[in-house]
Formats: C-alpha cells, sequence, structure tokens
C-alpha cells in the first residue's frame, strides 16, 4: 500500500484553508470599506510558481467605490493596504482610477497582476474590458527599463563575489528572461517563471541549471549563501551588459487621444 506524502497533503489542507481565509479577507474588505473589488489574484513567489512551503500569500487587488465617492472636491485615498497577517497573508489593491493612471504609463506590475495564474475573484464583463484597455496602453518600452533597472539593481546588490544569496539568483534571472521576452517581440511577460524559461531559453545547460534551482526553491530547501553558479553567473552578467545598450536605443510612443477618451468611457461605464 502506498504511503501518503504527508508534506503534501499538509500543504493541500492549508492551502485551502488560506484561500477559504482569503476570500473572506475580500469580503470584509467589501464591507468595511464600501468597495467592490473587481478583480484579486495571487502576486510573487506563489503567482511566479516557485513558493516553498513557507511562503506567504500575496494578494493583490483592483477595487472601485460608488460613482458619487469620485465626485468631490477632494480626491480620497486610492490604495488599501491591511497589516500583514501571522507573516502569511499580504493583502493590498488599488482604486479603479489609480489602477487606469498607471495603466497610462504601462505600469509592468498592474501587467503581472492580469497575468497571474492564480485568480480569487474577478469580474468578468468589468476585466474583460479592462484587459483590452491594457493591450492598447502597452510600451514595450517602459516594461524593458522597468524590468533592467531590476535585474542591474538586484545583481549589484545580492550577486557580487563567489558567495552569494542563492535564491536572490530569481530577482536577477526572472527581470533578465522578461526583458528578452520584450525584445523578442512576444508581447505582456507572463508572470509564472517556467513560462518564461520555456519561452527563452534555449540553450539546454543554461535551461538545466535554472530548472534544478527551481526546484531546489519550490523543496523548501535553505536558500542562503552559496557557490556561485557559473552557467548562471555568466549569462545574466552577459545579458545585463548588452540589454543596457538595447534599453539604451528604445523609446515610448506617445498615447493617443483617442485612446485616452476610451479609457474615460470604461472607468464611466464600469462605475455602472
Amino acid at each position: 500500500m502506498a504511503i501518503p506524502n504527508t508534506e503534501n497533503a499538509i500543504g493541500k489542507i492549508k492551502g485551502r484553508v488560506m484561500h477559504q481565509r482569503i476570500q473572506e479577507t475580500l469580503t470584509r474588505i467589501e464591507a468595511e470599506h464600501e468597495v467592490r473589488i473587481l478583480y484579486a489574484c495571487e502576486s510573487g513567489s506563489r503567482g511566479w510558481g516557485f513558493a516553498s512551503a513557507d511562503s506567504d500569500w500575496d494578494v493583490r487587488f483592483i477595487y472601485c467605490h460608488p460613482r458619487d465617492w469620485y465626485l468631490s472636491v477632494e480626491e480620497g485615498r486610492d490604495v488599501i493596504e491591511l497589516p500583514i497577517d501571522d507573516d502569511l497573508l499580504d493583502a493590498n489593491g488599488w482604486d479603479l482610477r489609480k489602477s487606469l493612471r498607471l495603466m497610462k504609463k504601462s505600469n509592468p506590475v498592474l501587467l503581472e497582476w492580469l497575468a497571474s495564474p492564480i485568480v480569487y475573484r474577478e469580474d468578468a464583463e468589468a476585466m474583460a474590458a479592462y484587459r483590452l484597455l491594457a493591450q492598447d496602453f502597452y510600451q514595450p518600452a517602459t516594461c524593458l527599463h522597468h524590468y533592467l533597472h531590476m535585474a542591474k539593481g538586484n545583481f549589484r546588490e545580492y550577486l557580487q563575489g563567489e558567495m552569494v544569496w542563492m535564491k536572490k539568483y530569481f530577482y536577477v534571472l526572472r527581470p533578465v528572461l522578461a526583458c528578452l521576452w520584450i525584445e523578442r517581440g512576444q508581447g505582456v511577460v507572463p508572470m509564472a517563471f517556467d513560462d518564461l524559461v520555456a519561452g527563452v531559453v534555449k540553450d539546454g545547460e543554461l535551461k538545466n541549471s535554472i530548472v534544478k534551482l527551481a526546484e531546489l526553491k519550490k523543496s523548501g530547501a535553505e536558500m542562503d549563501n552559496g557557490l556561485r553558479i557559473p552557467v548562471i553567473h555568466s549569462f545574466l552578467e552577459r545579458e545585463i551588459a548588452r540589454l543596457d545598450a538595447v534599453v539604451a536605443d528604445v523609446s515610448r510612443t506617445p498615447v493617443q487621444t483617442e485612446l485616452q477618451e476610451k479609457m474615460s468611457r470604461y472607468f464611466r461605464d464600469a462605475l455602472g
């Protein structure tokens, strides 16, 4: 008779409990703040697909107030932030108008939320139109600058010397792979790390090293200091230098007036 994997079973039970807790939290937010949540998803390592057993839940959401809330001389607070609960649940969200203003700038964080493989709540009609709008405002140049800046900062901070902070490889790998995805014209960057690797990494040795590192992270093994991984390190160093020259030559496309009017119409329609 097969012996059940106790660790996996506990993980599944914990996941179901947390999912219910997240739903209750979202419902409580709606009641306490008098808002309607249009979309809620998972961000961070769970959304990326390599959470470990002790990873927290990073819930991000987009919400709207009743129409009259926006008809005020003074603008109200446009974020809802909850204190991190028991070091497990980190939930915060953006008001719809704030998110649309960020969409106009092709904000990569917002685009990642929309690409999350884990969705907790969604107004299907409102978000279908929202996603189409996000495609209209997508600016590859903005996203390239964002991801390269992130990669350079994390590489400089965590991956210098022979001994490095191993889990920080992901905080450089993911933005570098995102840059390659955009550079190759593959559209909006997927949140799932495995999709990024499959979509842009063709070198077999490099791919194997990345996959092994990801499996180590998923297993919950300690990933503190360790000897740097030559094949990954060389790849990152080379691509960051190359992308620095590439990004210097790309620029944003001016936003057309009709697109801004389209966004305003969407905002009014979403409020009902």
